[in-house]
């Protein structure tokens, strides 16, 4: 079995198992990218020298996250590929990650959220940076958000996260108001919750759900109106996260409402909250 026919069958069986998209897509431009650098060689032909020498190649100009999440292609698809008797050994088993180190989450604090609240001029602006900051969510996990995901009796919503898993997360009665000013000026059938400010004619005269490039751009917008630098999504996500921590919230907590499968990515905050770390040495020394 060659390797294009191998993802083709790979792909069939995560979508049938509900993996994510996301992760599908970037398994599939590693298959790519794999097979325009070696060929469309047979299964069972690949080795671990070549796959350690295919990554090796790029292995000065990448982060290691980016070698990392390289690996996790080839050990995907290995695996499988033994797993359902198509080879006999799996070449890509002995792969070790790349030590990543410790990353420092990136937060605002609260002068420069306000700051950015400030800089917005619509109700669109003003709905996106409210959502973003007091959900704490993922932009896949914003883009993908319905108008039916939202229950305002409990201003909260449901959001699918990493591995499709359902959460319910809680946003401000500052969030709210900007939400029903931004969905009352509408005037369109779409269920998604953003929408673009551009109609399309393709599309009958109506808005296009938001993409998380035109998300982004919105973000990237107010902020650079705002005279701030550097603010993406995921900082404002960060900055949810560190405002919870100073505001004395449990990690359990803050980890429930982030959606991590794993306390220790967010005892990352605790360790590294430079405020919060301030608060406990005025409090106790």
């Amino acid at each position: 079995m060659k390797l294009s026919e191998a993802w083709t069958l790979y792909e069939q069986d995560r979508q049938l198992e509900g993996y994510s998209p996301y992760t599908l897509k970037s398994y599939r431009l590693q298959s790519r990218l794999f097979i325009e650098h070696v060929g469309d060689l047979e299964l069972d032909e690949v080795d671990f020298k070549m796959i350690k020498a295919y990554l090796s190649k790029d292995a000065g100009r990448l982060k290691p996250s980016s070698i990392a999440n390289r690996m996790k292609y080839f050990k995907a698809i290995f695996k499988w590929a033994m797993n359902e008797g198509y080879i006999v050994g799996n070449p890509a088993a002995k792969l070790r990650e790349p030590k990543m180190g410790k990353r420092i989450p990136k937060a605002m604090n609260e002068e420069a959220i306000e700051t950015i609240r400030e800089a917005c001029e619509t109700p669109l602006e003003h709905a996106i940076i409210e959502v973003f900051f007091t959900t704490g969510c993922r932009i896949g996990e914003i883009e993908r958000l319905t108008l039916n995901a939202i229950n305002w009796e409990h201003r909260s919503m449901i959001v699918l996260g990493k591995g499709d898993k359902e959460r319910e997360v809680y946003f401000s009665i500052k969030c709210a108001i900007w939400l029903r000013k931004y969905l009352k000026e509408r005037q369109d059938n779409n269920t998604s919750l953003f929408v673009t400010e551009r109609r399309y004619k393709s599309e009958g005269g109506q808005p296009r759900s938001m993409s998380i490039a035109q998300l982004r751009y919105v973000v990237k917008r107010i902020a650079k109106r705002a005279g701030i630098e550097n603010v993406y999504p995921h900082k404002l996500r960060h900055s949810y996260a560190t405002h919870l921590l100073n505001n004395d919230a449990p990690l359990e907590v803050i980890q429930s409402f982030l959606g991590h499968s794993k306390l220790e990515t967010t005892r990352i905050y605790a360790e590294l909250s430079g405020e919060r770390r301030r608060q406990l040495y005025k409090k106790y020394f």
